[in-house]
């Protein structure tokens, strides 16, 4: 099989999805699903899924083969939910069936240790193939014979025989009894662990879930944190503006008001410059030469 790179690379939640509704399309057609043979159906499919994923640059080998660990998965997540259903349902555990089964998943050995295709899951958990068909009540047959005759009846059956002070032995525990009680008690073991194991799994998720919510808090906390240290800064900004504005009026109102009546004519032509400077900011801020043209006029 090819690599990552030469089959498209890594498999996104999508494509599986896809993958999985086009041979469920394909491979369950009522018309030619029985009848085609493993490489037509498989262009079949690979036609289906491109015109679901658009663009896609996968092959039809490379679906074949994302197939057969997809319906391993599918296969094993199948089997430890009927039987986490089976255990539920007889109330030896109230467990989460879910979380029994993602337990039972992982105690195989084989493969990864928890079931992440529930999406897929929702799409074939229908299909024949796939689906659960769960166990009914344990059936106790009826322990008397069809034709059992009334003990009044037997010939064999007399007063004396009812009577008889002699009672009978226990009989002795046969290899094949102490094998099934031995048997029972490490079911029973097994049981007593495996509900073990599924209460510390639901502590370990109820910990965790209570763990993201505490760093959320967190991330929340530290974003109003963040959000007010941002605001001061601009209040400050702010403030450091309007003070520089302040200043830079209280010096024009004095240039504006200053005495150049006994001032040499030196000194009243730099301040007659500084007025005009003032004017020009208030007025006109600068927007261009020519709207300062009169000032030069009537100063010439």
């Amino acid at each position: 099989m090819g690599s990552s790179s030469e089959t498209g690379g890594a498999w996104s939640v999508m494509e599986d999805v896809s993958l999985c509704e086009s041979w469920l399309h394909i491979s369950h057609c009522p018309v030619t699903g029985n009848e085609m043979k493993f490489c037509h159906m498989w262009k079949k499919i690979h036609q289906d899924f491109c015109e679901r994923v658009v663009g896609s640059t996968r092959t039809d080998q490379a679906l074949s083969s994302r197939w057969k660990i997809l319906n391993k998965a599918l296969a094993k997540w199948r089997d430890a939910l009927a039987k986490a259903m089976d255990n539920h349902r007889s109330g030896e555990n109230l467990t989460s069936e879910t979380i029994q089964a993602q337990m039972f998943f992982g105690a195989t050995g084989q493969g990864k240790k928890s079931f992440n295709h529930t999406h897929c899951w929702e799409v074939v958990k229908n299909c024949k193939k796939f689906q659960i068909i769960p166990m009914g009540p344990t059936v106790v047959l009826n322990k008397t014979p069809l034709h059992e005759t009334p003990a009044s009846d037997s010939p064999m059956d007399s007063p004396m025989s009812q009577d008889s002070p002699i009672e009978k032995e226990p009989r002795p525990i046969g290899r094949k009894a102490a094998k099934a009680k031995r048997g029972s008690n490490s079911t029973k073991s097994s049981s007593k662990y495996l509900e073990e194991l599924s209460r510390m799994q639901a502590m370990r998720i109820e910990m965790d879930m209570k763990q993201q919510e505490h760093d959320r808090a967190i991330d929340v906390e530290n974003a109003k944190e963040r959000e007010y240290v941002r605001q001061q800064r601009e209040y400050a900004c702010q403030e450091r503006e309007y003070a520089r504005q302040e200043k830079i009026e209280n010096k024009d109102r004095e240039t504006m008001a200053m005495d150049t009546t006994h001032m040499s004519p030196e000194t009243k032509q730099y301040w007659k410059l500084e007025r005009r400077d003032v004017m020009r900011r208030r007025l006109f801020r600068d927007d261009g030469p020519s709207n300062t043209d009169w000032l030069n006029d009537q100063n010439n």
